[in-house]
């Protein structure tokens, strides 16, 4: 078998695939997933078909339940496992078909990856080794597995910095320190060629530019000169091949390590524009982060600037604008996500946040309300709506919601904190002096120099 670009595809293929990108951005999961996978009996080797397939079956295990997805592949499993050792294509669509019943399902994205490989198909198993990455993000063997997919693939500054990502967490890993030289030797030799001669690989090199930028290509990048560098070997790589998608990671990541946020958005916006690219949601949500990231840095130009002349009312303006052009993005670009993702219940507390901070106190009401279906955000997302309604000088609505973060809060953090304190004020606002007081004291008792909250109790004891 052999890996095939999209536009290698037949013309009827192609068009199926364009239909499917279309269905996933209705929502249209099942049917994106079945396209692709007539497409991927024709053309196994299309990864960005499966690609494709593999973002619509995420969405669709986010709307479904995940244990009835389980179950389906533990009752099929054993079958699975069995079945076409000795036939690599057999089991490989047997894997196909596991993934599909539950795409978080390691055992067959395992077995995805091994009879890939058996195939001749590299690229496609270093894509079901990043796919079981996602599910055991920080699992060694994974890790391992993966680097040595990449190496297999040619793709050997991937491989570095998976190498590079174990080392973090175990200096001294052995597998990670021959998968590193592995990797910067494979990188090496496809640069320089050393295959063909004996001698040292700077000596095939035209000039000492070229040498030094081979070496620190396998290093953990810090100088912006180098780095700069590096992006411009990228540059040229893209330029032979304009349809590969990792030079334009290369690029992206490179600009990102210079901090250099719109340069790194431009090419998420041409990367995107490729077909290889359709449905790439990491791609997707970068492109987000680095929109911000460029109106963030203009935020911070702005009022570095108002701060050297305070009485410039025209810098002070163009903060404020470029502030409300912040959120403006911040809300739209969190509105849409959460259309998308109803039951991204951390989205919907960024969301009330966002809402509150727009005036929209009902909107963020709401939000609050459905992020408190989420453990991980529960308490804050309490404390958010009891700050909402206490803006609307609904009091004793608001007391309920401080209320419950209080008792579901073990410890006398600043979280806790925040939230007795503003539950004392929503008892100043109800004319409850005792109560708010009382509250007060439990802040006082733990922490004197928090706010205002010594004051108030000595106004207190001064007044009787």
């Amino acid at each position: 078998m052999q890996e095939v670009p999209l536009t290698s595809l037949d013309a009827r293929l192609q068009k199926q695939v364009e239909t499917a990108q279309v269905a996933l951005q209705r929502g249209n999961f099942d049917y994106v997933i079945e396209v692709t996978a007539q497409v991927l009996k024709h053309a196994p080797g299309c990864l960005p078909v499966r690609r494709l397939q593999r973002v619509a079956l995420l969405k669709r295990l986010e709307t479904k339940n995940k244990l009835i997805s389980k179950a389906i592949g533990s009752v099929t499993m054993a079958g699975f496992l069995f079945s076409g050792k000795k036939d690599p294509a057999k089991a490989f669509e047997n894997a196909e078909k596991m993934v599909i019943a539950d795409p978080t399902n390691v055992a067959a994205l395992k077995a995805l990856a091994e009879n890939a490989t058996a195939l001749g198909l590299m690229e496609t198993a270093t894509f079901a080794w990043e796919a079981i990455r996602e599910v055991q993000p920080k699992d060694h063997d994974t890790l391992v597995h993966l680097a040595e997919a990449y190496i297999a693939a040619k793709m050997h500054r991937e491989a570095v910095r998976v190498a590079d990502d174990l080392l973090k967490v175990r200096p001294q890993d052995g597998d990670a320190l021959a998968l590193m030289r592995k990797a910067s030797v494979a990188q090496t030799m496809d640069k320089g060629n050393w295959e063909s001669s004996g001698t040292s690989f700077r000596s095939k090199l035209k000039d000492e530019s070229q040498a030094v930028s081979l070496e620190q290509a396998n290093k953990v990048v810090t100088s912006t000169e180098m780095t700069e560098r590096l992006i411009a070997e990228a540059k040229e790589r893209l330029a032979l091949q304009p349809e590969n998608l990792n030079h334009y990671r290369s690029i992206i990541d490179g600009y990102r390590r210079i901090n250099d946020p719109a340069s790194a958005l431009e090419y998420v916006r041409k990367a995107r524009a490729l077909p290889s690219a359709a449905g790439d949601a990491t791609l997707e949500k970068l492109q987000s982060e680095l929109a911000i990231a460029v109106l963030e840095a203009k935020v911070k130009a702005a009022a570095d600037k108002a701060a050297a002349a305070p009485e410039d009312a025209a810098a002070k303006s163009a903060l404020e604008a470029a502030r409300a052009e912040l959120h403006k993005v911040k809300l739209d670009d969190t509105k849409a996500y959460v259309e998308r993702y109803p039951n991204d219940y951390a989205a919907r507390y960024t969301l009330a946040n966002l809402l509150l901070e727009a005036g929209d106190h009902q909107g963020a009401i709401a939000n609050f309300q459905q992020a408190q279906k989420s453990p991980k955000v529960r308490i804050s997302a309490l404390a958010g709506m009891g700050r909402a309604l206490k803006s609307r000088k609904m009091y004793d609505l608001a007391v309920q919601q401080f209320q419950t973060a209080k008792t579901e809060l073990p410890t006398m953090d600043d979280l806790k904190k925040d939230i007795i304190y503003q539950l004392a004020e929503c008892y100043e606002g109800m004319g409850r002096q005792e109560d708010a007081i009382n509250e007060f004291k439990l802040i006082y008792s733990d922490d004197i120099g928090f706010r205002d909250v010594a004051d108030k109790i000595n106004a207190f004891y001064s007044s009787r």
